[in-house]
C-alpha cells in the first residue's frame, strides 16, 4: 500500500530524531515525490543533507521552504546552522536573528546567536540572546514547545499542550501566561483576563504578569484599570523604559495626552533608536492634529528600523503625506526583501498602494491593495457565512413582537447617540460635526455594546447555534435596566462632562436591537456612502483592529449587502427613530443637513457644527486628518480610477441580498 506525505515525514522525523539519516532523507525525499511543497519534508531533507555535509544540496531544499514560507522561523534557524557549519559567521548570525524574530521560542537560536554576538562584539545583543536562552532553557520541554506553536501560528495545538501541562501543574505561573496569550490571539480576551488575574493572585510581585494584563485590559479597552496596573508595575522599578512606555501607553488611551508626550520623550532620551517608540509618539502626536510633528516622529521610526511597515503606512494613513520618489524606491524594495515579515509586507502593501494611488499609477496601486489585501487575509480568521448567520438571527430574533413587549423597560437616559453603518462611510465626520456642538462629547470607537452581546452569547463552539439574540426575550425590565447603566457607567470615562456623548462604532449597526431595549431613549444614526464609494474606501484601509470582512471584495460586497438588509428590517421595527445620513449629501449641502441633524436630536443650531474642521478635539480613526479640513468633493468618486480592476465588487452589490 502507498503510504501518505504525512505517513512518510512523520517516520522520516523519528528516523532522525535517532540519528538514523540513512532512514530518514529517503523517506523525505519520497515525500517530496509525491508533494514537492511539503514544507516538514523540505525541512527534515535540509538537516539530512546538513548532518552530511550536502551543503548545496541542503541550501537548495531551504530556499526552497522560503519561498514557500518566508516566516518560519526554524527554516531561518536550520540556514543559519548550514552556514554555521561552513564558516560562514556573519551570515549565520543575520539568519539566527531572523529565526527569534519569526519564532522566540527557537532555544538553540538564542544560545548561537549569544555567542556570535560575543565573538563580533556586539555586547547589548550577546546579553540579549544569553537572557532568552536562559529564560527558555529553565522551562519544562512542554512550555517550550506551547511558546513554539504559539509563535508559528498552531493555536489550537499549543492550547491543547498548554492545558494539559496545566492539568497536572494548575498553578505554573508560567503556563498560565501562555494560556492567557493564547486566548489573547484567539480574541477570547476574557479568559485571557481571568487567567493573568489569577496568575496576579497567586505572584502579586510578578512583573511580567502585570505586564500582560495591561496589554488585555488594554484590548478590552478598560482603560482606567490598565492605566491603574501601569502605574503600579512603573513603581516596583523607576526609569525602566518598558514600564514607562507602557504607562504612556494608557495615558494616551484615557485622553492625557502631553504627560503621555512628555514621558515618551523621557524614555526617547535614553533610547533614541527605538522605533516602536517614535512610532507611539507619532499615534499620539497624529491624533491631537499635530501633524507635521507626527510625520517627523513616523519618519524617524522608518530611519531607525528599515522596512518597519507599520511606520510607512502610518504615514500613508494620514491620508494628506505625499511620499518622495527616494521613499517610494525604497518601500518597493523593502516590500519585496527576503524574509520580510508578514505584517511588514502588507503595512507596506497598503501604503505603497495609497502612495501609487497619489500619483495616479492606477493599475499599480490596485496591485500592492490586492496583495497586501491577500496577505492579510491569511492572517484572519474570518468566516462569511457565520457573518451572515448572526445577521439573519437579528431580523429572526428581534421583531416588532419583541420590542413591544419590553418597550421603555430599559435604562431611560438620552445620553448615547449612536453613529452605526459601514466603516468608511463618513462616521467620523458626522462625530466631528456633532462633537462640535458645546453639548455633546465625542469620544471614540466604543466596544461596550459589542462586549454586552458577546456576554449574552456565552461560550460557543464554531459549530453551535448562538443563542444571542434569540435569549434577549427572556431578560427582565430589571435587566434590561441594568444592563442600560452598566452601559453609562463604562463609558463614562470616555466623557468630558457635556450632557450627551457620541459612541461611533460602526459595527454597532448589528446591535440595534440590543440598544434600543437598554437605552429605549438613545438616538441613533445610520451613516450612509455610495456602496462602491465605501467599499473601495473599506479594501484600502489597513484597520488596526476588526473589520476582517474588508480583507476580500466577495466579503465585503456581501457584508454591504448584509447590512443593508438588516438595516432595512430596524427601520421596519423602529419606525422614525433612526436617522439615516447620506455622505453625499452632507458634502453637497453641509448646511441643510447640519440643521437636519441637529434638529433629530433635539440641540439648538449652533454655527460651531459648520466650522467643524475648527473644532480642537482627539480623533483616533482613519479619518482623523481628513475632518480637520473643510469638506471637499475630489473624495467622491475616487473608485471610478479602479472601475475595471472593481468590476466584480460592482457585480456582486448588484446581486440580490
Amino acid at each position: 500500500m502507498t503510504q501518505t506525505t504525512t505517513e512518510l515525514t512523520q517516520q522520516a522525523e523519528a528516523a532522525l530524531k535517532t540519528g538514523d539519516i540513512a532512514t530518514a532523507l529517503p523517506l523525505a525525499q519520497q515525500a517530496l515525490e509525491q508533494e514537492p511543497t511539503q514544507r516538514q519534508a523540505l525541512y527534515l531533507a535540509a538537516v539530512c543533507h546538513r548532518y552530511l555535509k550536502q551543503w548545496p544540496e541542503a541550501q537548495e531544499h531551504l530556499q526552497r521552504l522560503l519561498q514557500l514560507d518566508p516566516h518560519y522561523g526554524r527554516a531561518h534557524q536550520e540556514q543559519a546552522h548550514t552556514l554555521l557549519a561552513q564558516g560562514k559567521l556573519q551570515d549565520a548570525t543575520e539568519a539566527y536573528r531572523l529565526a527569534v524574530t519569526h519564532n522566540p521560542a527557537l532555544v538553540a537560536s538564542w544560545s548561537a546567536l549569544a555567542r556570535l554576538a560575543q565573538q563580533f562584539g556586539e555586547r547589548e545583543l550577546a546579553q540579549r540572546a544569553f537572557a532568552h536562552h536562559q529564560h527558555f532553557n529553565a522551562l519544562p520541554p512542554a512550555l517550550v514547545t506551547v511558546n513554539s506553536l504559539l509563535h508559528e501560528g498552531k493555536l489550537l495545538k499549543a492550547e491543547r499542550l498548554c492545558r494539559h501541562f496545566l492539568q497536572q501543574q494548575p498553578t505554573h505561573i508560567e503556563a498560565m501566561r501562555l494560556l492567557a496569550q493564547l486566548a489573547a490571539k484567539l480574541n477570547v480576551l476574557d479568559d485571557a483576563e481571568v487567567l493573568l488575574d489569577t496568575a496576579m493572585q497567586l505572584e502579586p510581585d510578578n512583573r511580567q504578569v502585570r505586564f500582560d494584563l495591561i496589554q488585555v485590559l488594554h484590548r478590552r479597552q478598560k482603560y482606567a484599570q490598565a492605566l491603574s496596573e501601569a502605574e503600579t508595575l512603573r513603581a516596583t522599578e523607576p526609569g525602566n523604559p518598558s514600564f514607562d512606555t507602557a504607562y504612556a501607553n494608557q495615558l494616551v488611551a484615557v485622553g492625557r495626552f502631553d504627560e503621555a508626550l512628555t514621558l515618551y520623550d523621557q524614555v526617547l532620551a535614553r533610547m533614541p533608536d527605538n522605533p516602536s517608540l517614535h512610532l507611539v509618539k507619532g499615534h499620539a502626536l497624529k491624533t491631537l492634529g499635530r501633524q507635521q510633528q507626527a510625520i517627523e516622529a513616523y519618519q524617524s521610526s522608518y530611519r531607525h528600523r528599515p522596512g518597519f511597515g507599520d511606520a510607512c503606512w502610518s504615514l500613508a494613513n494620514l491620508k494628506t503625506y505625499r511620499f518622495s520618489e527616494p521613499e517610494l524606491a525604497r518601500m518597493k524594495a523593502d516590500e519585496a526583501a527576503p524574509g520580510r515579515t508578514l505584517e511588514d509586507r502588507f503595512h507596506l502593501c497598503f501604503a505603497l498602494g495609497k502612495a501609487l494611488e497619489d500619483r495616479g499609477d492606477y493599475a499599480d496601486a490596485f496591485q500592492y491593495y490586492q496583495r497586501g489585501n491577500e496577505l492579510k487575509l491569511s492572517q484572519t480568521r474570518y468566516r462569511p457565512e457565520s457573518m451572515a448567520r448572526d445577521l439573519a438571527l437579528q431580523a429572526e430574533h428581534v421583531g416588532v413582537e419583541l420590542v413591544r413587549s419590553k418597550a421603555r423597560h430599559g435604562c431611560p437616559a438620552t445620553d448615547p447617540i449612536f453613529i452605526v453603518g459601514m466603516p468608511r462611510a463618513g462616521s467620523t465626520l458626522l462625530e466631528q460635526i456633532i462633537a462640535s456642538h458645546p453639548q455633546v462629547d465625542g469620544t471614540m470607537e466604543l466596544p461596550d455594546i459589542a462586549a454586552m452581546a458577546h456576554r449574552l452569547n456565552g461560550r460557543r463552539r464554531v459549530d453551535e447555534a448562538p443563542a444571542y439574540p434569540a435569549n434577549l426575550a427572556g431578560l427582565d425590565d430589571e435587566t434590561l435596566r441594568e444592563m442600560g447603566e452598566q452601559y453609562l457607567a463604562q463609558t463614562r470615562i470616555h466623557r468630558q462632562g457635556a450632557p450627551y456623548f457620541i459612541d461611533k462604532m460602526p459595527n454597532n449597526f448589528r446591535h440595534i436591537g440590543l440598544i434600543k431595549l437598554i437605552l429605549p431613549n438613545a438616538r441613533i444614526i445610520d451613516a450612509r456612502r455610495d456602496p462602491m464609494a465605501c467599499c473601495f474606501s473599506n479594501f484600502k484601509q489597513l484597520f488596526a483592529e476588526g473589520q476582517e470582512f474588508s480583507y476580500s471584495l466577495e466579503n465585503m460586497a456581501a457584508y454591504y449587502r448584509g447590512y443593508e438588509t438588516l438595516m432595512d428590517h430596524w427601520d421596519s421595527v423602529f419606525p422614525g427613530e433612526i436617522l439615516r445620513v447620506q455622505y453625499e449629501e452632507v458634502v453637497a449641502d453641509l448646511d441643510t443637513q447640519v440643521r437636519r441633524i441637529l434638529n433629530y436630536l433635539n440641540l439648538p443650531f449652533d454655527e460651531r457644527c459648520l466650522a467643524f474642521h475648527k473644532t480642537d478635539r482627539s480623533v483616533r480613526t482613519a479619518s482623523s486628518e481628513q475632518v480637520r479640513q473643510p469638506l471637499y468633493r475630489s473624495g467622491l468618486a475616487q473608485w471610478r480610477h479602479f472601475e475595471a480592476q472593481l468590476a466584480p465588487l460592482q457585480a456582486a452589490l448588484r446581486k440580490e441580498g
